[in-house]
Parts: C-alpha cells; sequence; structure tokens
C-alpha cells in the first residue's frame, strides 16, 4: 500500500504539471496548441521518476505521437510496475475557448491489467456511483435503465440526474430520457468528467449515459473501480473505417464490457487536475508569478477521495 500512495502522489504531481502548463492558452482558442503543452509538460513530469510505467492509453500510435504514444516506457524503471492511461488535457475546446470542465486526467493500475482498445475509437457506456450499482444492464432501454436507477437510489424517477453529451448522435437518447421524467444535463464534451460527477455525490448527476471516447472509457474505468461504482460499456463504431478495422480484428461488437473487462485489476488510482473551473474542480489561477490549481486523487482505497490545491511558480 505504501508504493501505491506514492504513486498517487506522482500521478497528482503529474496532473498538476500538464495542468499548469495550458494556462497561456485558455480562451485563446489555441486548442492543439494547448493540448501539445499540457502533452509535453505530462511526458516530461515522468522523467527520472522511481516508476516503471507503461502507457496503454495515450496520443495514439508511435509514429502519429512523438510523446505519451502507446506502448511507450516511463519512469527510470526501478519503482511500481504499472500501466498508464492519460488524457493531457480531456475538453481542449473547453480550454481553447474558456468555458468550465477541462482537466488533465491520468489514471494507474497493475501492469498489463488495463484493456486494450485496439482500433475502437467510440463507445457506448453506463456509469454509475456505488449507490445505484446493481441496476444498470447497458442492454436494455434508457427508460429501465432509469427505473432502475431510482428505484436502487429510493427517490423518483423525476430527481434522476442523466449527465448526456450533447451531440447528433444522442438524439433519440435525449428523448427517451425526457419523456421518462428524468433530467438530463447536456455537456459539449467530457465524458470522463461526466463519470466523475456520476460517481460523487452531491452532483445532481446519478448516471453518465451515451457514446463518449473508447480510449478515455479505460481512464473513466479506473475511478468507477476506485470508486467502486459500476461501468458497462459496448463499442459503438461511428464510421464504416473503424468497424471495419475492428470485424478485421476479430471484435465482438455486440459484446458487453464490463468494469472487471476494462480494469483486469483489484485497485487503480485516479488524478485529475483542473483547467478550467466546473462542479468537480477549480481551474487554473495565476497571481504575479504564482500559479495554483486545484488536484483530486480517487483511491488506491476503496471510496477515497482527496483533493488539494497544488502551487507552482512560473
Amino acid at each position: 500500500m505504501e508504493d501505491l500512495i506514492g504513486l498517487k502522489e506522482i500521478l497528482r504531481t503529474v496532473a498538476a504539471k500538464a495542468a499548469f502548463a495550458t494556462i497561456d492558452h485558455i480562451g485563446t482558442g489555441e486548442k492543439e496548441e494547448g493540448d501539445q503543452a499540457a502533452v509535453d509538460a505530462m511526458r516530461q513530469a515522468f522523467d527520472g521518476l522511481d516508476l516503471d510505467a507503461v502507457v496503454r492509453v495515450g496520443e495514439g500510435e508511435k509514429d502519429e505521437a512523438p510523446m505519451l504514444y502507446v506502448g511507450e516506457k516511463l519512469g527510470n524503471g526501478k519503482g511500481l510496475m504499472v500501466d498508464i492511461a492519460v488524457d493531457p488535457v480531456e475538453g481542449t475546446r473547453l480550454m481553447a475557448e474558456g468555458k468550465p470542465n477541462a482537466i488533465t486526467v491520468i489514471a494507474a493500475t497493475k501492469r498489463g491489467r488495463f484493456w486494450d482498445s485496439g482500433s475502437a475509437y467510440y463507445m457506448d457506456k453506463l456509469v454509475v456511483g456505488a449507490q445505484a450499482k446493481g441496476a444498470i444492464d447497458i442492454k436494455k432501454s434508457a427508460k429501465e435503465n432509469l427505473e432502475a436507477i431510482a428505484a436502487k437510489l429510493e427517490k423518483p424517477i423525476g430527481e434522476v440526474g442523466v449527465y448526456v453529451l450533447d451531440k447528433p448522435r444522442h438524439h433519440e437518447l435525449i428523448e427517451d430520457i425526457k419523456s421518462c421524467g428524468a433530467k438530463v444535463y447536456l455537456h459539449e464534451e467530457g465524458d470522463v468528467i461526466g463519470s466523475i460527477l456520476a460517481l460523487l455525490p452531491g452532483t445532481q448527476i446519478d448516471v453518465l449515459m451515451g457514446i463518449g471516447g473508447a480510449p478515455e472509457a479505460v481512464i473513466t474505468a479506473a475511478a468507477v473501480k476506485a470508486m467502486g461504482g459500476e461501468m458497462q460499456g459496448r463499442l459503438a463504431p461511428q464510421k464504416p473505417e473503424e468497424e471495419i478495422a475492428l470485424r478485421n480484428e476479430g471484435v465482438d461488437l455486440a459484446r458487453v464490457l464490463r468494469l472487471d473487462d476494462l480494469v483486469l485489476s483489484d485497485w487503480a488510482v485516479f488524478a485529475a487536475a483542473g483547467v478550467t473551473s466546473g462542479p468537480v474542480l477549480a481551474g487554473l489561477a495565476r497571481e504575479g508569478e504564482v500559479m495554483q490549481t486545484e488536484c483530486m486523487t480517487i483511491g488506491p482505497a476503496l471510496g477515497q477521495v482527496e483533493k488539494i490545491t497544488v502551487v507552482s511558480t512560473i
């Protein structure tokens, strides 16, 4: 456990450094530049650390990502052996436009225990916190799931809050949720932050529903594992070439991926740092040469959530 506590501190520090690197890009429209600054800072933060880490979810394959590519080794190879999953900025457009909920995220678990997303880009997901565990079934309708969640939480369906990405692909889902009387909270980006909202008490969000990123599902699953919640997913290719690639890999698109398929371990650690402020994390602030951001870690102990303010000088 001592090694895992040290890992938690490492992930928090790495997430904070990535967030600090974006501060001059917030609200400038510089989406790619801000993301690259976070990538560079996150990668450099691992240099010299007592860690034997391999990137399982990152910026892509080696030929398309010079840093944080899938398979890249991080740390000095002398410490804890772990898988790493990263998203240097979740919500790059939110960052670029100065809108809420842009964060940096990173997660870790035992070596070789994160699901390999392969050629998958999109996944249909259901995420609930520990109180609603056992209520979801992605093969059932939105109505059936919401009724089961409401019953598990012992509250009217009209008080159930659903986080959904505001995308054309979700038009039917949104209408189905509304027809049940549940509350729909639409967001432009951020299915990782949406899942965190569903996991934490007192956020008005009880469940995340809908199609988001498949690689991000691994990061999400780490947080769900650490919080004792429940997650189910099913690949949902949005373009013919994605579906062809997956079928060529022999992937069963009908298979339901459960939490233990996504994180094949009894522990995971999740860390995030605020870039722009939202309901979960305060974003970056600067006064003179001093910067600060709020960081959150989940794990390694089940249900352990910590928030602290991290300060740095320019």
